[in-house]
């Protein structure tokens, strides 16, 4: 397979990284030196603490995306390492829907304070977003698997 088929894909994974690590630098950052509301500031630091420990495990999961997109390169689509990346990054996003669920008490809180429901929603996406993504991995690293079953067992045969 051809260097280049991938490029694409390897340079969408770079525009996704892009913007949440100069969210997480100078937004999260700038929110927490000067929070819109002090008073609101009790609810609205483990909500940053928590995006910033989402961010951990979301470039684990490009990495392990960025390490796929190179089997893919390398004609090693069909491997074990491939299957191994699709549960980390199934794992990944486990924890960042985890992470989040764990913080919709304080979204909650805050969105009943500041009288905004929609806060709630916003707090929900990151949750159901990775929940797909969970999904999608799992499901792909099963059907991935079942073709190197397949593949092994016809390398057996020949």
């Amino acid at each position: 397979m051809k260097h280049g088929s991938t490029l694409f894909l390897k340079i969408a994974v770079f525009l996704i990284g892009t913007p949440v690590f100069i969210l997480s630098i100078i937004g999260l950052v700038s929110l927490i030196k000067n929070p819109a509301n002090p008073e609101y500031a009790y609810i609205l630091y483990p909500i940053v603490i928590g995006m910033f420990l989402t961010t951990i495990p979301f470039y684990f999961a490009l990495y392990q995306a960025l390490k796929l997109l190179g089997y893919i390169d390398k004609n090693e689509a069909f491997s074990q390492f491939s299957v191994e990346a699709l549960k980390k990054i199934k794992i990944c996003a486990l924890t960042i829907s985890s992470v989040y669920v764990v913080l919709m008490p304080f979204i909650f809180l805050l969105a009943d304070k500041d009288d905004a429901p929609g806060a709630i929603i916003m707090g929900a996406v990151p949750i159901f977003a990775s929940i797909v993504i969970a999904v999608f991995s799992a499901v792909l690293q099963r059907l991935l698997q079942v073709a190197i079953d397949i593949k092994s067992e016809n390398d057996l045969t020949v």
